[in-house]
């Protein structure tokens, strides 16, 4: 490959290292064309799949300052640039592992960390970022709907308090209390004044 060729990958590699959210680095010995193929079309919604040369992407995530392959660029190698949601993405790629045992998940990057093979499966165990956020929208829905009752609950059974005192006020006629004192009052001036 000439030189200039070879700066042109570098480029490119570590453009993509730069622009993904992810990578994940496999190595892919033994898969035909058509298993590769499909690979890629499996990932396409959130990742791109490319066949990489070794010592060119070693110099390319260096460049790009990723250190998480160091050492693991050995055999046929091939990356995952991640754009999309990196969960699916690891699920795909550890389910199509598992349908086809000569792909090997090797590493990984996620956020700028090394992320090793057993860690890259527990990332395919997660929900999806959509099933995530509809939990929590829901979660976050069920709390104020709880907030709303908790706060209209006092106002509602206060209403309902004036309601049972204005019926009963309706139907007894004012408060009695008020009238037997009056009429004490009245007695203790009579019999005062019986007394002059």
């Amino acid at each position: 490959m000439a030189t200039a060729a070879k700066n042109a990958a570098i480029a490119e590699l570590a453009d993509n290292f730069r622009n993904s959210d992810a990578a994940v680095l496999t190595e892919y010995r033994g898969l035909t064309v058509a298993q590769i193929t499909d690979l890629r079309n499996s990932i396409r919604e959130h990742a791109t799949y490319a066949v990489v040369k070794n010592t060119l992407t070693a110099r390319a995530a260096a460049e790009a300052g990723v250190t998480a392959f160091d050492g693991q660029l050995q055999g046929p190698s091939a990356i995952a640039f991640v754009t999309g949601d990196p969960v699916e993405t690891a699920k795909k790629l550890r389910d199509f592992a598992k349908a086809n045992p000569l792909l090997v998940i090797k590493g990984g990057v996620l956020d700028g960390k090394a992320m090793s093979a057993e860690e890259i499966n527990k990332l395919a165990d997660l929900e999806s970022r959509e099933t995530l956020l509809a939990k929590l929208a829901g979660g976050l829905q069920a709390s104020l709907s709880q907030a709303v009752y908790l706060f209209a609950a006092p106002l509602s059974q206060a209403a309902r308090t004036v309601d049972a005192l204005r019926a009963k006020v309706e139907t007894e006629g004012p408060a009695t209390g008020a009238a037997p004192a009056a009429e004490a009052a009245t007695a203790d001036v009579a019999e005062g004044g019986d007394e002059a």
